[in-house]
């Protein structure tokens, strides 16, 4: 997320409550998880384990829960809770409506056709000859090019599925992100794509989506992808350009799948892939898969 207009390292703690470390000049351009930041982003973190990332990351501001020894060109903002400190921080610079405020700012382009059920958050762009059908739910922020076709009962802009567990219930990151649907996509009946926490779920040019897939935060979809029925992709995936994926496809959180693969039905992709044909519940190569099925069968 970037902000409307710079900030400053003291300005930021001002808002939470923070000690910071650094120059109170320091430049905050936005925030971002740290799969998406760059030079000016704030990122969070909350367990010594990932301390090194986050500081070794491009963000220039880090969210921490102890005091460090701050890189040079970094600053620090130090606080008991992190993770709740990112949340105020992302919602004090993002209008939350949930669909309880009609602040809308809507635009539409010409030779646009929107079902009258369809329901619209705020701050939604839609490009020229889109057709939205009916049912269809597009949430705050939203972006959809020219000629897109949404079909009915389609969710875009949901929540991202991002939790923690703290006093034994479960506490929300708030998705300050958006969806952006670039031109000539075609999204099938029953589909929900979560928004960026911070940053934009992408589904690109061209790409063709089946009925019921269900698309995470933050995942990047590539130009000209084809992607069958019950499909389930997690968040911060990156699927590069004409990739195919038929039906009941999962994919863990965080894989990158190569331009031009073929992901065959019931695949279960759990790490990146290089361009190839893969099979099987922990995707396989599709030939060794095949090899392996005719040994086992020469074993009996």
């Amino acid at each position: 997320m970037t902000f409307n207009q710079p900030q400053t390292l003291k300005t930021i703690a001002e808002i939470i409550g923070a000690k910071y470390i650094g120059n109170e000049s320091f430049p905050v351009l936005g925030s971002n998880e740290i799969h998406m930041v760059r030079p000016g982003d704030i990122v969070f973190v909350n367990h010594p384990k990932y301390y090194d990332k986050a500081l070794k990351s491009a963000a220039t501001v880090i969210l921490i829960d102890k005091e460090v020894d701050s890189p040079a060109g970094k600053a620090l903002l130090v606080s008991d809770d992190p993770f709740r400190d990112f949340n105020r921080i992302n919602t004090h610079f993002t209008r939350i409506s949930n669909f309880k405020e009609e602040l809308h700012d809507l635009e539409v382009g010409d030779g646009t056709f929107i079902h009258p059920s369809v329901v619209i958050g705020n701050d939604v762009k839609i490009g020229k000859n889109a057709h939205i059908f009916p049912n269809v739910v597009l949430g705050d922020r939203t972006v959809i090019g020219d000629n897109v076709v949404i079909q009915a009962n389609t969710v875009i802009g949901g929540d991202a599925f991002y939790y923690r567990k703290l006093n034994g219930n479960f506490d929300r990151m708030i998705s300050v992100g958006n969806v952006v649907i670039e031109n000539n996509v075609e999204i099938g009946n029953c589909c929900t794509i979560d928004r960026g926490v911070t940053a934009s779920t992408t589904i690109g040019e061209g790409s063709i989506l089946d009925n019921q897939i269900q698309i995470g935060h933050d995942t990047v979809v590539g130009k000209r992808c084809l992607i069958a029925s019950q499909t389930g992709i997690a968040g911060c995936c990156i699927i590069e350009d004409e990739v195919t994926i038929w039906g009941q496809v999962g994919m863990a959180s965080g894989v990158r799948v190569e331009k031009g693969t073929v992901l065959l039905a019931k695949a279960g992709v759990n790490r990146n892939l290089k361009k190839g044909t893969y099979f099987g519940p922990i995707a396989e190569e599709f030939r060794e898969y095949l090899r392996k099925e005719v040994k086992l069968k020469n074993l009996k």
